[in-house]
């Protein structure tokens, strides 16, 4: 299986004090026509938000989004009358839809608060405004390959207006997962901490691979790793 490798160092970087950003698509100040998103994948954002920093309230639509935070945590309050503090390994997605505002904020005045913020495009436009998490069970906190995120909320997952599954992947150092990716599709693996071994590809924290190509695609940990899945339409 041919992969193609988004490598954490060669992705764009902001630093804005109280935000330290790192940008796999082109985002804000940061344009490189070769990297604009993934299929429906339009960002991914690794960031970390200082001590009491945040983004204030401000307008979204026609964007489906969600945060999955690594460490610390992150405050989320939007339009819709949602108000959530986030865990690590939890996930908020918001469906911007005809639009809506939120913030995010890191409540805490000694510990920064790092995770990924991803904006994926949805099925159409002008949708209603909606809202979903999912939090991980006492079972499922360590489970290799989950479900998280899915068009129609199967097996406890958040729901997305899009025809995208995300999993998260966690696994242990030997550990392995495979994932079959049918015709027609794209599957986008986002590194998260660990290394790993992908079809003969070392990937490393912060790096991305993507392919097109129908089978199994195979992820092996070289030390204790976790990634999110991307299998996109």
């Amino acid at each position: 299986m041919k992969l193609d490798i988004r490598r954490s160092s060669d992705r764009g970087h902001a630093n804005h004090g109280w935000l330290d950003s790192r940008h796999s698509f082109s985002f804000a100040d940061y344009y490189d026509p070769k990297h604009m998103g993934f299929r429906s994948l339009r960002v991914i954002n690794e960031d970390r938000v200082a001590p009491e920093g945040g983004f204030p309230s401000h307008p979204h639509r026609n964007m489906e989004i969600f945060s999955y935070v690594i460490d610390g945590t992150l405050e989320h309050k939007d339009s819709m009358g949602n108000g959530r503090r986030l865990k690590p390994s939890q996930i908020q997605l918001m469906s911007a839809g005809t639009g809506v505002t939120h913030s995010e904020f890191n409540p805490s005045n000694t510990e920064a608060v790092h995770f990924l913020q991803i904006w994926i495009t949805p099925k159409q436009n002008g949708l209603t405004p909606n809202y979903s998490e999912w939090h991980p069970s006492p079972d499922t906190e360590n489970s290799s390959k989950i479900l998280v995120i899915s068009a129609d909320g199967r097996d406890g997952s958040a729901r997305i207006q899009q025809d995208a599954d995300v999993y998260r992947i966690r696994l242990a150092a030997g550990e392995a997962i495979e994932h079959a990716l049918k015709p027609g599709r794209g599957l986008w693996l986002q590194m998260i901490s660990g290394t790993a071994t992908a079809h003969d590809c070392l990937l490393k924290a912060g790096d991305g691979a993507s392919t097109e190509c129908t089978g199994n695609f195979e992820l092996h940990a070289n030390t204790a790793t976790e990634a999110l899945l991307f299998d996109l339409g």
